[in-house]
């Protein structure tokens, strides 16, 4: 304890104003010289107390450093009060070291611990189990851009409505038990608006005799990017292996069917030479005839689909082919579609079949025609485009390269998104049951995917569709074929042919044998199945007059 008179006291503090006595044994020993006993911080606040409890009469209560005799520096909670009566100030120390010491800890601990906590890049947010927000780290300043204030200010539910539904909130934590984590997915709302996906993991605790909730908020929009362009990358994987299979059987039935066909229309070459005009078989014949050169036309648009088709590829200006085409194109969409040429100068060269390009072209005229209800327009241009990988990686299903291009627009009905997906399947068609056989497109994707070219497709419903085709460009040092033999009038001969097959009329995929990629080599003749014996005069005759002479017969 502690005691002093007032009578002693002087304007100017002197070292004999406190005496301290009754010490505790942890101070060793009685201390005369008590203004000695604080520390020089310690001093000025003792004065005023002493002072102010003089002037005002009034008690005090303190906590201050003190220095015992071995100079050991320790913490005390000191209480005084005056007696007017006895003229005197006395009060009580007591030792507060050890709190004081474990304070300064927590306090290191503390700030240790906001360190970490703010070098921490994902959000930590800190509420009550009301949803009030009681503490934030700098990451969740950044991420929602709120102010650290701002956010003390608000609830969860203001970050994202359905993480916990306010009336509901208790029962929502019940769920859980103490030092439990939980992770659960959530959509949160930024300050401008954004809306990002949050993997949160909460954790119930107990903090300062306070049940509170800890929540840790990561941000996994990049995640979300990334598992969505591998879903994209998968599903176009899927749908490649998907066109890929149902390639190989389009081919597969349409070379068997052609092989059937040609043992149909060589029969009824024959029939209809052993019968009269005005026989009652003839016109019945004739029809069978009729349906079986359809059957041909269906047949070769699968095999253009599977990249069966044997094609004669030479080097083409795209310009002059497609401007030879615009007449018949006019004539096939109709006087209320207007076509608009938009050709491109000085376009590089490519190295295809140039009926090929006719056959895009009509088919994209006649579904623009369908999609267009009375008066429309169709725009066809060209150009020229290269993509480098960092592009391609962007955009999935463009390949790198210098490439011409090819686009046809309208500005009809458009497609929804279900279409677009199954879009080039073979036989697929939103056409009324006899309008069409669904292989249009399919044909395209063949074509173009024979010429190692790419097709993309821009359209929404009612907004009319965009076909943009990709072919690559011709390099100068690439062989290019010449121009092509005019076909010579059929003509008989003296020559002996002997035919070799293993089964009557033809069979086998002749692909694979004389052809790659469906392209003809140089100086290969080849005659497409089914065939006429018409035909087969002119191709044999056209093969033995422009055959190099070895004696052949």
């Amino acid at each position: 304890g502690w005691e002093f008179n007032i009578d002693t006291l002087e304007q100017n503090w002197t070292e004999e104003t406190f005496r301290i006595h009754e010490v505790d044994l942890n101070y060793d020993h009685t201390i005369e010289n008590g203004i000695n006993f604080y520390t020089p911080d310690s001093k000025p606040i003792i004065e005023n107390a002493v002072q102010r409890a003089i002037e005002f009469k009034e008690p005090f209560d303190l906590e201050l450093q003190i220095i015992t005799a071995k100079d050991n520096l320790r913490h005390v909670h000191t209480i005084g009060r005056i007696d007017l009566a006895n003229r005197r100030i006395f009060g009580f120390f007591q030792d507060i070291t050890e709190r004081k010491q474990a304070e300064e800890a927590l306090r290191e601990n503390e700030e240790k611990f906001r360190t970490l906590v703010d070098q921490a890049a994902d959000m930590l947010i800190v509420h009550d189990m009301d949803g009030r927000i009681i503490d934030v780290n700098k990451a969740s300043v950044k991420g929602y851009g709120y102010s650290r204030e701002e956010l003390l200010s608000m609830k969860v539910s203001d970050l994202d409505q359905n993480y916990v539904e306010r009336e509901n909130s208790g029962r929502f934590w019940d769920r859980f038990g103490m030092n439990e984590p939980y992770r659960f997915e959530v959509r949160q709302r930024r300050k401008d608006g954004t809306i990002f996906p949050v993997e949160v993991t909460i954790t119930k605790l107990m903090i300062n005799k306070q049940l509170v909730i800890m929540a840790l908020c990561r941000d996994i929009s990049g995640i979300k990017e990334t598992e969505a362009e591998k879903e994209k990358l998968q599903a176009q994987l899927t749908q490649a292996q998907k066109m890929e299979s149902v390639g190989r059987l389009a081919g597969g039935v349409a070379h068997d069917f052609n092989n059937m066909l040609g043992v149909i229309l060589g029969h009824l070459e024959f029939a209809l030479e052993k019968v009269e005009q005005d026989h009652d078989l003839y016109d019945d014949l004739n029809e069978i005839k009729n349906a079986a050169n359809r059957s041909v036309k269906l047949t070769k648009q699968l095999l253009t689909f599977a990249r069966k088709d044997i094609i004669s590829p030479k080097q083409i200006d795209l310009n002059d082919t497609v401007e030879s085409m615009l007449n018949m194109l006019r004539r096939l969409i109709g006087e209320d579609i207007d076509l608009v040429w938009q050709p491109s100068a000085h376009l590089w060269p490519v190295k295809m079949d140039p009926t090929q390009i006719d056959q895009i072209l009509a088919n994209l005229g006649v579904n623009a025609r369908d999609a267009i209800a009375g008066v429309g327009k169709l725009t066809i241009e060209t150009g020229k485009e290269t993509f480098d990988q960092e592009y391609c990686n962007d955009h999935p299903g463009f390949i790198p390269g210098d490439f011409v291009l090819l686009a046809v627009s309208d500005n009809g009905s458009g497609m929804d998104k279900d279409t677009l997906d199954n879009l080039f399947e073979p036989f697929f068609t939103t056409k009324e049951v006899g309008k069409g056989t669904g292989l249009g497109l399919a044909t395209i994707y063949g074509i173009v995917k024979q010429n190692n070219g790419f097709i993309n497709v821009y359209s929404e419903s009612g907004q009319g569709s965009t076909f943009k085709i990709y072919l690559p460009r011709l390099v100068a040092d690439e062989e290019t074929d010449k121009a092509v033999t005019e076909k010579k009038a059929a003509a008989g001969g003296t020559e002996t042919i002997l035919l070799v097959e293993d089964e009557p009329i033809m069979s086998g995929y002749t692909a694979n044998v004389i052809a790659h990629q469906g392209v003809l080599d140089d100086g290969v003749a080849f005659i497409q199945k089914p065939f006429s014996m018409a035909d087969m005069t002119e191709k044999v005759r056209n093969v033995l007059d422009t055959a190099p002479d070895q004696g052949q017969q």
